[in-house]
């Protein structure tokens, strides 16, 4: 898929617009601080690329044609802060009545990025945002996808996995975007909201469902989400990669990123960095995600361990502390884990989840298992796509479909399918799985 790319004189009237000055009060939040197209596809752009990367098969042929749009818009940082943050919106058009009149919104959560450039509107270059424009927008929904504080130039740290915090931002990303396309003429929202994302935004997307219904009722309602390989139980997860393990791929990454958030959150994480790393890390690490560097290259630098699976965190030349692992059960750092898991609460609106169960990042198990079972101590049946069991998949062809495509992948992926299993394998099969539920609420009476 082709879009247009920034010219440098757009990105300095974008930034010039959001920047402003001086020490006045920071705008309300979901203000439009710049809004700009950045580009269009057509149909035929859309099935070029897709069928040209094999998707086409689990995104179907594109319906609509889609402009692409970025907008900057402000919200607010842990502690109340003025923050500025933006957002890729991807809008259909056509004639096609899938693309006509008030349309659906979708909200996305991206998963876990390192690179502090990452933009979900750079559609042409980012793998998840061109998987939306095929997978939704070309099929009628308006995508908004913000990119959160601490990436594209915003914030210079990252509120990872922090529930409230996340969950305000995306919400701010809403406001603005219907804000930004109510000027702008063409394409409307309507007033359904569907709710999504993958890995930390499948997280991202339950905190911002249970945000909404306990805080913005009057103004927003939840019409269904559907969280996809997201860490829902992070105390348990915790407890088990900081206990007796297993240690998750990817901990390396995921680790730093967490201690960091909350530190900066909360503040009483930790009182000097070399009481949770190791030398030489207690240097390097704190607030090293996200980077300009790639995780491979700061690994070369020697500011993470070197070690190819990203597991290495206790012991000899690993990256934290056994002191930081005797006193994790008592730890503020279990403390925050605690109040960041989305266990315990009852939705109003339909919400499903999808994954798979043999997922070495993300336990399915801990997280998945653990909130359907936590939902259901309340009554609430919430159904869950696992991609490994044919029975929890939808009755006849597209359910043989998908689990046989499924399986079809892991056996190409040979030796390697531990590391392509959850940043790449699992991601198009359960948006499949999502947009089929959402399709399934929006057309029930």
């Amino acid at each position: 898929m082709r879009f247009l790319q920034w010219t440098s004189a757009a990105l300095a009237a974008a930034l010039l617009v959001a920047c402003g000055g001086g020490d006045e009060d920071p705008p309300e939040r979901g203000t439009v601080l710049s809004g700009l197209v950045l580009g269009q596809s057509t149909r035929a752009q859309i099935d070029a690329g897709t069928a040209a990367s094999g998707a086409q098969a689990l995104t179907g042929t594109a319906r609509c044609d889609v402009t692409v749009r970025y907008i900057q818009y402000s919200t607010r940082a842990p502690g109340g802060a003025g923050a500025r943050a933006s957002a890729g919106v991807f809008v259909p058009t056509g004639t096609d009545p899938a693309c006509t009149g008030a349309r659906p919104v979708l909200l996305y959560a991206h998963g876990t990025a390192t690179n502090k450039s990452k933009n979900m509107a750079l559609a042409s270059t980012d793998s998840e945002a061109s998987l939306l424009v095929a997978m939704y927008a070309a099929q009628g929904f308006i995508v908004v996808a913000p990119n959160y504080l601490g990436y594209d130039g915003s914030l210079d740290w990252h509120p990872y996995l922090n529930a409230e915090s996340q969950a305000t931002d995306m919400i701010d990303s809403l406001r603005a975007a219907k804000r930004h396309l109510a000027t702008v003429g063409g394409t409307t929202a309507s007033s359904q909201l569907l709710i999504t994302g993958y890995s930390q935004g499948g997280h991202v997307a339950m905190a911002t469902h249970r945000e909404i219904e306990r805080g913005y009722a009057s103004e927003l309602t939840v019409t269904a989400s559907a969280g996809m390989s997201g860490p829902y139980n992070l105390v348990g997860f915790g407890d088990l990669v900081n206990g007796t393990g297993p240690i998750n791929a990817g901990a390396l990454i995921f680790t730093p990123l967490l201690l960091t958030s909350y530190q900066f959150s909360y503040g009483n994480i930790y009182s000097s960095a070399s009481a949770v790393y190791q030398a030489p890390y207690d240097t390097t690490a704190p607030n090293i995600f996200p980077s300009d560097s790639s995780v491979n290259d700061l690994i070369a630098q020697g500011k993470l361990p070197a070690d190819p699976t990203l597991t290495r965190l206790f012991g000899t030349g690993g990256l934290l502390t056994d002191g930081f692992k005797t006193g994790y059960p008592t730890s503020a750092f279990r403390t925050a884990l605690q109040n960041n898991t989305l266990l315990g609460w009852t939705p109003q609106r339909p919400l499903a989840m999808c994954g798979g169960q043999q997922d070495p990042t993300v336990f399915f198990p801990i997280n998945t298992t653990v909130a359907q079972a936590d939902f259901a101590t309340r009554n609430i049946p919430v159904p869950v796509f696992d991609l490994e069991t044919r029975s929890t998949l939808p009755a006849g062809v597209l359910g043989d479909t998908l689990y046989g495509g499924f399986q079809q992948q892991k056996a190409a992926a040979g030796a390697n399918v531990q590391a392509v299993y959850h940043g790449t394998l699992v991601p198009p099969f359960c948006n499949v799985l999502v947009r089929g539920f959402f399709q399934q609420v929006l057309a029930a009476p």
